[in-house]
Protein backbone atom coordinates (compact mmCIF):
# COMPACT_ATOMS: atom_id res chain seq x y z
CA UNK A 1 0.00 0.00 0.00
CA UNK A 2 1.87 3.67 -1.33
CA UNK A 3 2.24 5.88 1.26
CA UNK A 4 -0.13 8.33 -0.54
CA UNK A 5 -2.72 6.21 -0.02
CA UNK A 6 -2.43 5.79 3.85
CA UNK A 7 -1.92 9.42 3.97
CA UNK A 8 -5.03 9.78 2.41
CA UNK A 9 -7.25 7.05 4.53
CA UNK A 10 -5.74 9.13 7.44
CA UNK A 11 -7.09 11.77 5.90
CA UNK A 12 -10.38 11.08 5.44
CA UNK A 13 -10.63 9.30 8.76
CA UNK A 14 -9.28 12.75 10.69
CA UNK A 15 -12.15 14.65 8.63
CA UNK A 16 -14.84 12.21 10.41
CA UNK A 17 -13.41 12.55 13.58
CA UNK A 18 -13.25 16.18 13.36
CA UNK A 19 -16.90 16.33 12.13
CA UNK A 20 -17.73 13.96 14.88
CA UNK A 21 -16.32 16.26 17.68
CA UNK A 22 -17.59 19.36 16.01
CA UNK A 23 -21.17 17.70 16.47
CA UNK A 24 -20.00 16.34 19.79
CA UNK A 25 -18.21 19.83 21.02
CA UNK A 26 -21.83 22.12 19.51
CA UNK A 27 -24.25 19.81 20.97
CA UNK A 28 -24.64 22.14 23.83
CA UNK A 29 -25.70 25.11 21.04
CA UNK A 30 -28.31 23.08 19.75
CA UNK A 31 -29.70 21.65 23.60
CA UNK A 32 -28.45 24.12 25.88
CA UNK A 33 -31.99 26.43 25.57
CA UNK A 34 -34.26 23.88 25.28
CA UNK A 35 -32.91 21.80 28.76
CA UNK A 36 -32.64 25.44 30.40
CA UNK A 37 -36.23 26.28 29.64
CA UNK A 38 -37.40 22.58 30.28
CA UNK A 39 -39.56 22.72 26.97
CA UNK A 40 -38.21 18.87 25.64
CA UNK A 41 -37.44 15.81 27.67
CA UNK A 42 -33.89 14.89 26.89
CA UNK A 43 -35.23 11.77 24.94
CA UNK A 44 -37.10 14.13 22.86
CA UNK A 45 -34.38 16.52 22.45
CA UNK A 46 -32.42 13.69 20.94
CA UNK A 47 -35.16 12.79 18.71
CA UNK A 48 -35.81 15.93 17.30
CA UNK A 49 -31.83 17.25 17.10
CA UNK A 50 -30.95 14.21 15.46
CA UNK A 51 -33.12 13.70 12.53
CA UNK A 52 -33.05 16.98 11.39
CA UNK A 53 -29.33 17.30 11.98
CA UNK A 54 -28.86 14.63 9.75
CA UNK A 55 -30.95 16.43 7.17
CA UNK A 56 -29.07 19.12 7.02
CA UNK A 57 -26.11 18.38 5.29
CA UNK A 58 -27.85 16.64 2.74
CA UNK A 59 -30.31 19.21 2.04
CA UNK A 60 -28.68 22.19 2.78
CA UNK A 61 -26.44 22.45 -0.73
CA UNK A 62 -22.12 22.99 -0.82
CA UNK A 63 -22.06 26.28 -0.97
CA UNK A 64 -20.04 26.64 2.11
CA UNK A 65 -18.20 23.39 1.42
CA UNK A 66 -16.63 25.29 -1.64
CA UNK A 67 -15.61 28.22 0.61
CA UNK A 68 -14.09 26.21 3.22
CA UNK A 69 -12.63 23.71 0.47
CA UNK A 70 -10.99 26.54 -1.21
CA UNK A 71 -9.29 29.20 0.98
CA UNK A 72 -6.16 27.55 1.07
CA UNK A 73 -4.02 26.35 -2.40
CA UNK A 74 -2.16 23.08 -2.44
CA UNK A 75 -2.30 22.26 -6.04
CA UNK A 76 0.92 22.91 -6.67
CA UNK A 77 2.49 21.39 -3.85
CA UNK A 78 3.95 17.50 -3.58
CA UNK A 79 0.99 15.33 -2.36
CA UNK A 80 2.05 13.60 0.02
CA UNK A 81 3.20 17.09 1.75
CA UNK A 82 -0.30 18.65 0.83
CA UNK A 83 -1.86 15.61 3.02
CA UNK A 84 0.57 15.85 5.86
CA UNK A 85 -0.38 20.04 5.88
CA UNK A 86 -4.13 19.27 5.83
CA UNK A 87 -3.86 16.34 8.44
CA UNK A 88 -2.00 19.08 10.21
CA UNK A 89 -4.47 21.53 10.57
CA UNK A 90 -7.18 19.00 10.96
CA UNK A 91 -5.46 17.91 14.33
CA UNK A 92 -5.21 21.32 15.22
CA UNK A 93 -8.94 22.17 15.64
CA UNK A 94 -9.49 18.83 17.04
CA UNK A 95 -7.21 19.19 20.17
CA UNK A 96 -8.85 22.82 20.57
CA UNK A 97 -12.08 21.35 20.44
CA UNK A 98 -11.60 18.60 23.17
CA UNK A 99 -9.24 21.03 25.34
CA UNK A 100 -12.19 23.74 25.21
CA UNK A 101 -14.76 20.96 25.55
CA UNK A 102 -13.24 19.52 28.47
CA UNK A 103 -12.98 23.06 30.51
CA UNK A 104 -16.72 23.56 29.75
CA UNK A 105 -15.60 26.86 27.43
CA UNK A 106 -17.96 27.25 24.44
CA UNK A 107 -15.38 28.18 21.86
CA UNK A 108 -15.53 28.12 18.48
CA UNK A 109 -14.66 24.98 16.00
CA UNK A 110 -15.10 26.80 12.70
CA UNK A 111 -12.50 29.19 14.24
CA UNK A 112 -10.27 26.34 15.58
CA UNK A 113 -10.34 24.40 11.77
CA UNK A 114 -9.62 28.04 9.99
CA UNK A 115 -6.41 28.87 12.91
CA UNK A 116 -5.18 24.95 12.25
CA UNK A 117 -5.73 25.25 8.22
CA UNK A 118 -3.85 28.69 8.47
CA UNK A 119 -0.77 27.29 10.75
CA UNK A 120 -0.23 24.46 9.09
CA UNK A 121 -0.17 25.99 5.40
CA UNK A 122 1.81 28.74 6.46
CA UNK A 123 4.45 27.10 8.37
CA UNK A 124 4.82 24.23 5.51
CA UNK A 125 3.81 25.90 1.96
CA UNK A 126 4.24 29.68 3.04
CA UNK A 127 1.83 33.03 2.61
CA UNK A 128 0.97 32.75 -0.80
CA UNK A 129 -1.09 29.26 -0.69
CA UNK A 130 -3.83 30.54 1.60
CA UNK A 131 -6.29 32.70 -0.08
CA UNK A 132 -6.39 35.88 2.04
CA UNK A 133 -8.52 37.76 -0.43
CA UNK A 134 -7.82 41.25 0.42
CA UNK A 135 -7.14 42.29 -3.50
CA UNK A 136 -10.96 40.64 -3.96
CA UNK A 137 -11.99 43.18 -1.13
CA UNK A 138 -10.41 46.08 -2.39
CA UNK A 139 -13.19 45.17 -5.54
CA UNK A 140 -15.62 45.05 -3.27
CA UNK A 141 -15.67 41.15 -3.25
CA UNK A 142 -15.61 38.94 -0.25
CA UNK A 143 -13.64 36.08 -1.25
CA UNK A 144 -10.55 33.37 0.75
CA UNK A 145 -9.98 33.83 4.08
CA UNK A 146 -11.41 37.22 4.27
CA UNK A 147 -14.98 36.17 3.21
CA UNK A 148 -14.57 33.42 6.17
CA UNK A 149 -13.35 35.93 9.03
CA UNK A 150 -16.23 38.41 7.51
CA UNK A 151 -18.72 36.16 8.32
CA UNK A 152 -17.32 34.88 11.65
CA UNK A 153 -16.94 38.50 13.22
CA UNK A 154 -20.09 39.43 11.43
CA UNK A 155 -22.59 36.65 12.62
CA UNK A 156 -21.75 36.87 16.74
CA UNK A 157 -23.02 41.28 16.01
CA UNK A 158 -26.31 39.47 14.17
CA UNK A 159 -26.89 37.13 16.75
CA UNK A 160 -26.30 39.60 19.45
CA UNK A 161 -28.78 42.41 17.58
CA UNK A 162 -31.15 40.08 16.75
CA UNK A 163 -31.98 38.57 19.48
CA UNK A 164 -32.30 41.91 20.94
CA UNK A 165 -35.12 42.62 18.59
CA UNK A 166 -36.60 39.36 18.42
CA UNK A 167 -36.92 39.46 22.17
CA UNK A 168 -38.41 42.95 22.61
CA UNK A 169 -41.45 42.14 19.55
CA UNK A 170 -42.31 38.71 21.71
CA UNK A 171 -42.50 40.96 24.53
CA UNK A 172 -45.04 43.37 22.74
CA UNK A 173 -47.19 40.71 21.03
CA UNK A 174 -47.04 38.88 24.81
CA UNK A 175 -48.02 42.03 27.13
CA UNK A 176 -51.41 40.71 28.04
CA UNK A 177 -50.36 36.71 27.68
CA UNK A 178 -50.91 34.76 31.37
CA UNK A 179 -48.55 32.52 32.82
CA UNK A 180 -49.98 29.72 30.87
CA UNK A 181 -48.54 31.28 27.47
CA UNK A 182 -45.16 29.46 28.63
CA UNK A 183 -46.89 26.18 27.49
CA UNK A 184 -47.28 27.60 23.80
CA UNK A 185 -43.75 29.01 24.31
CA UNK A 186 -42.63 25.45 24.98
CA UNK A 187 -44.25 23.91 22.25
CA UNK A 188 -42.99 26.57 19.68
CA UNK A 189 -39.60 25.07 20.66
CA UNK A 190 -40.47 21.95 18.49
CA UNK A 191 -40.42 23.59 15.83
CA UNK A 192 -37.54 26.62 16.34
CA UNK A 193 -34.85 23.76 17.46
CA UNK A 194 -35.57 21.78 14.43
CA UNK A 195 -35.13 24.94 12.57
CA UNK A 196 -31.34 25.53 14.49
CA UNK A 197 -30.34 21.55 14.07
CA UNK A 198 -31.06 21.78 10.46
CA UNK A 199 -29.13 25.17 10.04
CA UNK A 200 -26.34 23.77 12.05
CA UNK A 201 -25.92 20.13 9.92
CA UNK A 202 -26.17 22.22 6.78
CA UNK A 203 -23.58 24.67 7.85
CA UNK A 204 -21.00 22.50 10.33
CA UNK A 205 -20.95 19.55 8.33
CA UNK A 206 -20.34 21.42 5.38
CA UNK A 207 -16.69 22.83 6.41
CA UNK A 208 -16.03 18.62 7.09
CA UNK A 209 -17.34 17.65 3.45
CA UNK A 210 -15.50 20.41 2.15
CA UNK A 211 -12.04 19.21 3.83
CA UNK A 212 -12.85 15.77 3.22
CA UNK A 213 -13.48 16.56 -0.65
CA UNK A 214 -10.25 18.47 -1.00
CA UNK A 215 -7.81 15.70 0.47
CA UNK A 216 -9.91 13.14 -2.15
CA UNK A 217 -8.54 16.07 -4.49
CA UNK A 218 -5.33 16.32 -3.01
CA UNK A 219 -4.94 12.22 -3.00
CA UNK A 220 -5.66 12.15 -6.45
CA UNK A 221 -8.89 10.03 -6.11
CA UNK A 222 -11.62 12.82 -7.85
CA UNK A 223 -10.36 15.11 -10.44
CA UNK A 224 -11.90 18.68 -9.79
CA UNK A 225 -13.39 20.00 -6.39
CA UNK A 226 -16.97 18.22 -6.16
CA UNK A 227 -18.62 17.15 -3.44
CA UNK A 228 -19.83 13.53 -3.62
CA UNK A 229 -22.87 12.36 -2.14
CA UNK A 230 -21.00 9.73 -0.34
CA UNK A 231 -19.09 12.59 1.44
CA UNK A 232 -22.64 14.43 2.26
CA UNK A 233 -23.36 11.00 3.59
CA UNK A 234 -20.40 10.32 5.61
CA UNK A 235 -20.05 13.53 7.33
CA UNK A 236 -23.73 13.57 7.79
CA UNK A 237 -23.87 10.77 10.31
CA UNK A 238 -20.66 11.74 11.86
CA UNK A 239 -21.48 15.02 12.66
CA UNK A 240 -25.12 13.83 13.92
CA UNK A 241 -23.46 10.86 15.75
CA UNK A 242 -21.41 13.72 17.54
CA UNK A 243 -24.50 15.65 18.44
CA UNK A 244 -26.03 12.42 20.10
CA UNK A 245 -22.85 11.68 21.95
CA UNK A 246 -23.11 15.28 23.73
CA UNK A 247 -21.01 17.88 24.75
CA UNK A 248 -23.35 18.37 27.75
CA UNK A 249 -20.18 20.18 29.69
CA UNK A 250 -21.41 23.60 27.99
CA UNK A 251 -24.67 23.12 28.37
CA UNK A 252 -24.93 25.04 31.66
CA UNK A 253 -22.61 27.74 30.30
CA UNK A 254 -25.02 28.62 27.73
CA UNK A 255 -28.26 27.44 29.30
CA UNK A 256 -27.32 28.99 32.76
CA UNK A 257 -24.34 30.75 33.09
CA UNK A 258 -24.96 34.03 30.66
CA UNK A 259 -28.44 34.61 31.44
CA UNK A 260 -31.82 32.79 33.33
CA UNK A 261 -33.35 31.41 30.37
CA UNK A 262 -37.14 31.06 30.45
CA UNK A 263 -39.22 29.91 26.99
CA UNK A 264 -39.72 32.98 25.24
CA UNK A 265 -35.88 33.15 25.74
CA UNK A 266 -35.14 29.88 24.30
CA UNK A 267 -37.48 30.62 21.37
CA UNK A 268 -36.10 33.78 21.07
CA UNK A 269 -32.68 32.58 20.64
CA UNK A 270 -33.94 29.31 18.44
CA UNK A 271 -35.51 31.49 16.59
CA UNK A 272 -32.73 34.31 16.02
CA UNK A 273 -29.87 31.57 15.56
CA UNK A 274 -31.73 29.51 13.20
CA UNK A 275 -32.22 31.95 10.98
CA UNK A 276 -28.94 34.01 10.83
CA UNK A 277 -26.90 30.32 10.21
CA UNK A 278 -29.58 29.38 7.48
CA UNK A 279 -28.94 32.75 5.58
CA UNK A 280 -25.38 32.18 6.15
CA UNK A 281 -25.15 28.41 4.27
CA UNK A 282 -27.22 29.85 1.92
CA UNK A 283 -24.76 32.41 1.06
CA UNK A 284 -21.45 29.91 1.57
CA UNK A 285 -20.11 31.73 4.43
CA UNK A 286 -19.38 29.49 7.39
CA UNK A 287 -20.60 31.08 11.08
CA UNK A 288 -19.56 29.80 14.27
CA UNK A 289 -23.15 28.04 15.93
CA UNK A 290 -21.64 28.95 19.29
CA UNK A 291 -20.88 32.70 18.49
CA UNK A 292 -24.47 32.71 17.36
CA UNK A 293 -26.31 31.25 19.99
CA UNK A 294 -24.28 32.38 22.81
CA UNK A 295 -24.46 36.15 21.22
CA UNK A 296 -28.27 36.15 20.70
CA UNK A 297 -29.02 34.73 24.42
CA UNK A 298 -26.21 38.31 25.65
CA UNK A 299 -28.53 40.08 23.30
CA UNK A 300 -32.31 38.61 24.98
CA UNK A 301 -30.60 39.53 28.34
CA UNK A 302 -29.67 43.20 27.46
CA UNK A 303 -33.07 43.58 26.07
CA UNK A 304 -34.98 42.37 29.08
CA UNK A 305 -32.46 43.28 31.73
CA UNK A 306 -28.99 44.41 31.04
CA UNK A 307 -27.70 44.02 34.81
CA UNK A 308 -29.05 40.16 34.97
CA UNK A 309 -26.40 39.26 32.26
CA UNK A 310 -23.81 38.25 33.38
CA UNK A 311 -21.54 39.52 31.52
CA UNK A 312 -18.09 38.68 32.98
CA UNK A 313 -18.86 34.95 31.52
CA UNK A 314 -19.43 36.55 28.43
CA UNK A 315 -15.74 38.45 28.46
CA UNK A 316 -14.53 34.76 29.15
CA UNK A 317 -16.24 33.47 26.58
CA UNK A 318 -14.70 36.42 24.45
CA UNK A 319 -11.20 35.72 24.96
CA UNK A 320 -11.55 32.16 24.15
CA UNK A 321 -12.47 33.27 21.06
CA UNK A 322 -9.91 35.23 20.33
CA UNK A 323 -7.17 33.14 21.01
CA UNK A 324 -9.35 29.91 19.17
CA UNK A 325 -7.19 30.55 15.90
CA UNK A 326 -3.81 31.64 17.06
CA UNK A 327 -4.33 28.10 19.73
CA UNK A 328 -5.15 25.88 16.87
CA UNK A 329 -2.44 27.20 14.54
CA UNK A 330 0.12 26.44 17.13
CA UNK A 331 -1.27 23.11 17.67
CA UNK A 332 -1.06 22.20 14.00
CA UNK A 333 2.56 23.79 13.73
CA UNK A 334 3.35 21.38 15.93
CA UNK A 335 1.26 18.63 14.82
CA UNK A 336 3.25 18.96 11.39
CA UNK A 337 6.84 19.09 12.64
CA UNK A 338 5.88 15.64 14.17
CA UNK A 339 3.63 14.52 10.63
CA UNK A 340 6.64 15.56 8.38
CA UNK A 341 9.10 13.16 10.18
CA UNK A 342 6.48 10.64 9.14
CA UNK A 343 6.81 11.70 5.82
CA UNK A 344 10.51 12.41 5.59
CA UNK A 345 10.64 8.68 6.07
CA UNK A 346 8.14 7.17 3.94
Amino acid sequence: MSSLLILTIVAVAIVLFFDYTNGFHDAANIVATIIASRAMTPAQAVIIVGTFEFLGPLLGGTAVANTIGKFITLGDVQELLSLAILISGLIGAIVWNLATWYFGIPSSSSHALVGGLIGAVVVSAGLDHVVWGFSELMQGKLTGITKVLASLILSPLLGFWAGFIILRLFKFALTAATPSANKGLRYAQFVTSAGLAFSHGANDAQKSMGMLTLALLLGGFIDKFEVPFWVMLSCATAITLGILSGGWRIVRTLGFSIYRVRPVHALSSQLTSALIIMSASVLGAPVSTTHVVATSIMGIGAAERPKSVRWKKAKDIGITWLITIPGSALVAIITFALVNLFIGKA
